[in-house]
């Protein structure tokens, strides 16, 4: 354990406690959590850096890698890490956890073994599944002990989302988090049953989404964006005393998902991070003979937050991910 902070007696906090481990103000850990094993006897463990300043101070999430193929959040946990963001603090406290789903991660998998999704497990079960007990030992060690976080993400397969952040509807320390944030686009939704998020958000410790990129693939601005928002959002809690100034973010309510009219070649005609107007041709279908082609067009006008990376598609496949409607700034209630 590292004691490279300064400290100031007047003003430093408690100590926090992780898996039987206690960190001072003004420490760094790092801290190992057995979740399992893998059937060669190898120990599976989720690795947790926690970064304490020395003044009194909010708790902060970064997370990654709760789909283990979503590489971009890791690589946004992994090189923040590497590269020194969480080393001088101004207060509070910062838990990086660079990969949850260690499991998924080295199967090239959304998924554990099993194919149970741990982000649709929580709060999660000792007795359960694999996914279930993962669950279970983040809920258990981790969620006590943070304020609020951030939990990145990336598309899935195939599907490249343009940098968003995502909050729950009507939740005011959420939304709070996702201004500060100030990604590309901000998104309001109903946080999943059974997600991190909404069990978070149940004991009032709000999390909120930040989508980048694809799974399996590293996409340098995602990347870039994921690291420059969660410094803002450090910098609004007093975690950090400066970071990069906030852009302007454009807020919608729920996106909606236009789907392929017919099945055949997938050929875009724009793509994520692009205004579209209705009725405008954004996509075509086309036979592998040069036969037919089918127009895709917009519905509404709106902005397109991610679209299929997928050269071949199927009738109802999901091909652009469009936000219609822009959300009202969220005004927290008295």
């Amino acid at each position: 354990m590292n004691t490279g902070y300064s400290r100031s007696k007047a003003t430093q906090s408690k100590p926090i406690k992780i898996y039987n481990t206690l960190i001072e103000a003004g420490q760094y850990a790092v801290i190992k959590i057995p979740v399992g094993r893998i059937p060669s006897g190898n120990i599976i463990s989720i690795k947790a850096h926690v970064y304490r300043g020395p003044r009194v101070g909010p708790c902060m999430l970064v997370l990654g890698g709760v789909h283990g193929d979503e590489v971009n959040g890791v690589e946004i946990v992994r090189r923040s890490v590497e590269q020194g963001v969480f080393n001088h603090l101004h207060a509070g406290t910062i838990i990086a956890i660079p990969l949850l789903n260690v499991y998924g991660f080295i199967n090239f998998s959304r998924d554990v073994p099993d194919g149970k999704d741990v982000n649709r497990k929580f709060p999660g079960n000792a007795n359960g599944s694999l996914a279930s007990r993962v669950a279970r030992v983040f809920t258990r060690e981790i969620l006590p002990v943070i304020d609020f976080g951030i939990d990145f993400h990336t598309g899935g397969r195939g599907h490249y989302n343009y940098p968003q952040v995502r909050y729950t509807t009507e939740h005011g320390p959420s939304f709070e988090l996702a201004q500060a944030f100030s990604a590309p686009f901000t998104i309001s939704g109903k946080a999943i049953k059974s997600s991190l998020r909404r069990t978070a958000v149940e004991l009032n410790k709000p999390i909120v989404i930040f989508e980048g990129g694809e799974n399996l693939r590293f996409d340098e601005f995602s990347i870039q964006q994921g690291i420059l928002g969660m410094r803002r959002v450090m910098l609004h809690k007093g975690i950090l005393s400066d970071a990069p100034p906030a852009e302007a973010s454009k807020h919608f309510a729920d996106a909606t998902w236009l789907r392929s009219p017919r099945a055949g070649m997938f050929h875009l005609v724009k793509c994520s991070g692009e205004q579209v107007k209705k009725d405008e041709v954004i996509a075509y279908i086309t036979d592998p003979f040069g036969e037919e082609r089918t127009q895709v067009k917009t519905k509404k006008s709106g902005y397109i937050i991610g679209h299929n990376n997928t050269p071949v598609v199927n009738q109802g496949d999901a091909l652009f991910h469009i936000a219609y409607t822009p959300k009202p700034r969220f005004k927290q209630k008295a």
